[in-house]
């Protein structure tokens, strides 16, 4: 079955967030939830953007990577822990919350936060509704939603 959900909900380059980070961001959530069709695209989006093909191939294990930098790392352990409360996680721990405030401003930490919150319910759509990856071409996004 096709996913038909708006396009905004997936996209948030016009946030103050950095582009590549939302691709990041959201590749990691994606990988988290086991969402192939979401890793499929935002691995392909990001790569077509220009993205390094090593940064990508090491998002799951961004913490053992020296390829991030301090506010890309901030924004993928508040995706991880934003993702995984569903595990059980208390939340967003406070070092996190210091972390993302030293390199995020107000603004940029609301689309971070909003951005997490709509990846996973993206995430969710796309495995309950058993969508596929592999199959998408970069930049396709916007037809995918009519």
């Amino acid at each position: 079955m096709a996913l038909a959900i708006p396009v905004g909900s997936m996209q948030a380059h016009s946030t103050p967030a950095a582009a590549a980070t939302q691709e990041l961001v959201q590749l990691r959530a994606s990988q988290i939830n086991g969402c192939g069709f979401c890793v499929d695209i935002h691995n392909k989006d990001a790569a077509a953007a220009g993205e390094d093909a090593a940064r990508l191939s090491l998002v799951a294990t961004w913490r053992h990577s020296t390829v991030f930098t301090d506010a890309e790392r901030a924004a993928l352990a508040l995706t991880e822990e934003g993702t995984r409360i569903i595990d059980g996680y208390a939340g967003v721990s406070d070092e996190t919350w210091a972390r993302v405030r030293k390199h995020y401003d107000e603004e940029q930490a609301i689309a971070l936060v909003s951005l997490v919150a709509m990846i996973n319910a993206t995430n969710r759509l796309g495995v309950i509704l058993n969508n596929q990856g592999g199959s998408y071409v970069p930049g396709n996004l916007a037809a995918l939603a009519g």
